[in-house]
C-alpha cells in the first residue's frame, strides 16, 4: 500500500505542538491596517490554538496521529 502524501498547503499554514495541538496564524492582519489600532494589530500578530474539530481534520491531512494516543499504545505493550 502506498504512503499517503502530506497536504503541503496545510503543512505551511499550521504547526503541530508536542502535545498534538494545532497552531495557526491570526486572521484580519494582511491589509486595511491603517484603521486598526496598534493594540489590535499586536493582538493579531501571534498564533492561536485551532479548535479541536478542525484540528482533527488538519492532523488527518498531515498524516499525524495525536501523540497522547501513541503513548497509551506504547504503555500497553
Amino acid at each position: 500500500m502506498p504512503k499517503i502524501k502530506t497536504n503541503k498547503s496545510i503543512s505551511k499554514r499550521f504547526r503541530i505542538t508536542k502535545n498534538g495541538k494545532v497552531l495557526r496564524g491570526q486572521n484580519f492582519n494582511r491589509h486595511l491596517s491603517v484603521r486598526k489600532s496598534s493594540k489590535h494589530k499586536r493582538a493579531l500578530s501571534g498564533t492561536v490554538v485551532t479548535k479541536e474539530t478542525f484540528a482533527k481534520k488538519i492532523r488527518k491531512a498531515l498524516g499525524i496521529k495525536k501523540p497522547s494516543a501513541l503513548k497509551k499504545l506504547l504503555k500497553r505493550s
